[in-house]
């Protein structure tokens, strides 16, 4: 069987990803590059092959993609030399003869004018460098991550409120473990090639939206707030968040806030085989994990 190698297999969504594969290949066929083994003896500890590489040295990624079929790229982290990080993965990948390279930019909206520092100009760049590598690859675009995206109303917000910039366009977003298991469908299965994805969660949902499935969840009314731009960096920043992070945050508020990401497609449906997690029911199983918490301390 052939290889299937995933970058960032330390990480969340990476490690996610190796895990569903499991579900669908033997561990044999599998792969997990990272850069500290001792960050993911439990997928070695399932029969996972670890490989260490980082993604700014070249011949690392050259001796760990040798006899790789199909590859995951996981976007490396806001903040860092994104570009090189992922023109190094591609560029060493079709040099070693990858043959199938999954690439995960954030959605955007054709013909949108919104970008995202740290985001957009690196995701294009991205993009481009892989329709000029001659690898066969598929785009699995994502939407905002659930659970961070939740967190951006605010961590007290059935006490407090969803304090958030005003806004009334709708968002889409979808769990880690939801799209991790989209990507182990595409790098499984055969007939992705050529093929772009947008990952959306379903339903889409607004912040005053948020405020009403807490309210119904908790049983109180939960208040949606609209609050300035510069009370939300406060409120981002007194979370602990670096003078640099609280901007970028808000930029994901904003984009949630014009629609950037509203629209819904089938297509995670279609590749996890089921309904994707509502944020209704995202919510309820937080409430649930804090109540079962709270019971047994």
């Amino acid at each position: 069987m052939s290889k299937i190698l995933v970058t960032g297999a330390s990480g969340d969504i990476g490690r996610k990803t190796v895990l569903h594969l499991l579900k669908k290949r033997p561990a044999s066929d599998l792969i997990g590059l990272v850069r500290d083994p001792a960050k993911a003896e439990d997928l070695a500890a399932l029969g996972v092959e670890l490989r260490q590489g980082d993604y700014l040295d070249r011949e690392s990624l050259t001796r760990a993609f040798v006899g790789v079929e199909k590859l995951m790229l996981t976007s490396t982290h806001a903040f860092t030399d994104r570009k090189t990080a992922h023109a190094n993965a591609i560029e060493v990948a079709a040099e070693a003869g990858v043959r199938h390279l999954v690439y995960m930019p954030i959605y955007r909206k054709a013909g949108s004018t919104f970008t995202m520092k740290e985001i957009t100009e690196e995701d294009i760049f991205s993009i481009e460098k892989l329709r000029s590598s001659g690898l066969a690859y598929t785009l699995v675009q994502h939407p905002p991550f659930m659970e961070p995206a939740i967190m951006y109303a605010g961590p007290n917000a059935v006490e407090t409120g969803v304090r958030v910039p005003a806004g009334n366009g709708k968002f889409t977003a979808a769990t880690r473990d939801d799209l991790a298991a989209a990507h182990a469908t595409v790098l499984a299965e055969p007939g992705h090639e050529g093929k772009s994805y947008y990952l959306s969660g379903a339903p889409a949902v607004s912040w005053a939206d948020i405020a009403r499935i807490l309210s119904e969840i908790h049983g109180k009314d939960v208040s949606y707030i609209a609050i300035s731009d510069e009370e939300y960096i406060g409120s981002m920043a007194a979370l602990g968040f670096p003078d640099f992070v609280a901007p970028f945050i808000l930029k994901w508020v904003q984009g949630m806030n014009q629609g950037e990401w509203e629209e819904v497609t089938g297509d995670l449906e279609a590749l996890i085989g089921r309904k994707p997690t509502t944020p209704a029911e995202y919510l309820r199983s937080v409430a649930e994990a804090a109540r079962a918490k709270e019971s047994t301390s």
